[in-house]
């Protein structure tokens, strides 16, 4: 069963600029190859080591994890693939891209029931390029709480959807 979506197309998940350098890259034409959801999960174990939007340095091309995430809005992951994600005790980044994927992907209804397991994860991991460590649980918050600095959009009609009481506990854990 596929996960239930927010259904905007997905060339309009991510900021315009960012979808353009994602498609037009040499590193996500090679991602054509990996046909797989298990091949995906391997290419984000091998390759990535932070889930900011752009590398970082001088050359400013969308990133490996982008690029792999962008994959796996191309296929439509299912409810079992996404607790595989989710789950996955091999790398924080392949977690971290679950909830990512989430967070662009899914109907904004679902995203507490999704993100409430795991707003107190303790598993560390450095989710940007700069080294700093945090813990798992708080990228959770910090994604339904709009702290990531990434290109998301608005986070009022995630809110809508959550009780006040979920809300305080979300910010105050």
């Amino acid at each position: 069963m596929e996960i239930k979506t927010c259904g905007k197309p997905i060339d309009s998940l991510l900021e315009k600029v960012l979808c353009m350098n994602i498609l037009s890259s040499d590193y996500f034409k090679e991602l054509y190859r990996l046909k797989t959801y298990h091949e995906v999960v391997d290419e984000i174990y091998n390759q990535v080591d932070h889930v900011e939007p752009w590398m970082t340095g001088n050359c400013r091309g969308p990133s490996t994890a982008f690029c792999l995430l962008y994959k796996f809005f191309t296929m439509k992951l299912t409810v079992k693939q996404m607790h595989g994600l989710l789950k996955h005790e091999d790398s924080p980044y392949i977690r971290a891209i679950g909830f990512l994927y989430l967070r662009y992907v899914a109907d904004p209804k679902t995203l507490w029931n999704w993100f409430e397991p795991y707003v107190k994860d303790d598993e560390e991991f450095s989710p940007g390029s700069h080294g700093r460590m945090t813990t798992m649980g708080v990228y959770v918050r910090d994604l339904l709480l709009g702290q990531v600095s990434i290109t998301l959009t608005p986070f009022s009609h995630v809110f809508r959807f959550l009780s006040c009481g979920k809300l305080y506990l979300i910010s105050k854990s």
